[in-house]
């Protein structure tokens, strides 16, 4: 048996401690939510961020992230990317050295436009590192549905222990060494798919949303090039796979905002509306400015940052997307 803690109680969160517990691994969950960690404790069940989904009995939640990571082998970490140093910095004396810390954050810090193990490797500087992302909605993993995701990892015995510590016949964990390109991927879809909900919400059909994928996919890779990752990372699981769910699912939190946009509302009221956060809208206007800061083209990243932060109509951006000067397709 593993000690396991997971640092966050979201959908994510709360679904890979369950996915864990149920493997007979010892988990505890720390939430952020004195009500939930009532509600796992005494009613197993997450009604704030997963609701109607059964939680293993043996799951424990804490309110305290220190007792959370107290002896664990393995850290799971899924808190929201803009909360992400402030929930490692207390428990760095808690946590041992040598334990394997597994991010599952999608996104970009907009202070430090840093990624997730840049964090981690500044809060936590003793621990192994990997990351693990792909296409997969919470709710459908709680519900068994069958999924693969990737772990990221520059050890690859890392990514080997992830794979045994979280792998299952019905939870599939793939191996990569290209962290850099696995997490881009990961927090630059969710930008990508509030466009796709935008051209939704605006009435638009297949043939633009199938477009707009494809050249989303083509200038995450132009940046994740320019950082150093491999090309190759973007065509699998992380970059297309996770794109194309995030895009079109009818669960995807990112998507569901892009169309609120197009359809009149306001960010601020969609955001004063709903508990969950919706990764894309930071990271748009993070991924802006490391575009811009590094000299890459990202027209779509930054039509949504406009939409999102500066009051740009989603009408208005759309026509300046499909409009752009006639050039070739590669993105080299």
């Amino acid at each position: 048996m593993t000690t396991i803690a997971v640092l966050g109680a979201g959908s994510r969160g709360t679904t890979l401690a369950d996915l864990l517990a149920r493997q007979g691994q010892a988990v505890r969950l720390w939430a952020y939510e004195p009500e939930v960690v009532e509600a796992v404790n005494r009613e197993h069940q997450n009604p704030a961020f997963l609701a109607g989904v059964p939680l293993a009995p043996t799951l424990r939640a804490v309110a305290d992230p220190c007792e959370a990571v107290q002896g664990a082998e393995v850290i799971v970490s899924a808190p929201p990317s803009h909360a992400l140093r402030q929930v490692l910095t207390p428990v760095r004396r808690a946590v041992r050295p040598g334990t394997l810390v597994v991010s599952a954050t999608k996104g970009i810090e907009n202070e430090s436009l840093s990624l997730m193990s840049a964090i981690v490797a500044q809060c936590l500087p003793q621990v192994r590192f990997a990351a693990l992302s792909g296409p997969s909605f919470a709710l459908e993993v709680a519900r068994g549905q069958p999924t693969a995701l990737v772990a990221a990892s520059q050890n690859e015995a890392s990514a080997r222990d992830v794979q045994q510590v979280f792998s299952t016949p019905r939870f599939w964990v793939y191996r990569n060494q290209d962290v850099i390109g696995v997490e881009l991927a990961g927090a630059l879809k969710n930008v990508i798919a509030i466009a796709a909900g935008i051209l939704e919400g605006l009435g638009l059909g297949h043939n633009p949303r199938a477009a707009l994928i494809t050249r989303g996919l083509a200038e995450i890779t132009r940046l994740g090039v320019r950082m150093g990752a491999d090309p190759l990372t973007f065509a699998g699981l992380a970059g297309m796979g996770d794109l194309v769910l995030t895009a079109t699912g009818g669960l995807s939190r990112n998507r569901a905002l892009g169309v609120a946009l197009a359809q009149g509302e306001s960010f601020e009221s969609y955001r004063a509306a709903h508990r969950s956060v919706a990764e894309g809208a930071n990271t748009s206007r993070a991924g802006a400015q490391l575009a811009q800061r590094l000299g890459v083209e990202m027209p779509i990243t930054h039509q949504v940052c406009d939409v999102l932060f500066n009051a740009k109509p989603p009408r208005d951006a759309v026509p300046e997307l499909m409009t752009r000067e006639l050039k070739s397709e590669q993105w080299t």
